[in-house]
């Protein structure tokens, strides 16, 4: 597993060079309604097993959650379910309102 800062995230997606990566927000949704990342794709932490079909095992997937941790599990649980490119957002949507976008609302 990989690991990404919402700085450096925010600039691969800046980046038109770079293939954009699917931004699993894997919080609940009740979460997500306070704040989101835009074009993140929600999937809690919990149906991931049930739903993990849905992802391309050959994207590059940056997993992201509240602060860092449930993503961090998500990434373990699908690089062990042999999904190849595979990153955590260290700091979660609260660094990346810290870092990135103040104007996002933070819980």
């Amino acid at each position: 597993m990989q690991h990404i800062t919402a700085t450096e995230l925010a600039a691969w997606l800046a980046d038109s060079q770079r293939k954009t990566p699917v931004l699993l927000d894997v919080r609940e949704p009740a979460e997500y309604e306070t704040c989101h990342i835009a074009n993140v794709q929600l999937m809690p932490m919990r149906t991931v097993p049930v739903r993990m079909n849905e992802l391309d095992q050959d994207a590059e997937i940056v997993c992201i959650c509240h602060h860092g941790g449930r993503s961090m599990q998500v990434a373990h649980f699908l690089i062990a379910q042999g999904f190849a490119n595979v990153w955590n957002m260290t700091g979660g949507v609260h660094a990346w309102a810290l870092q990135v976008d103040p104007s996002m609302p933070t819980y």
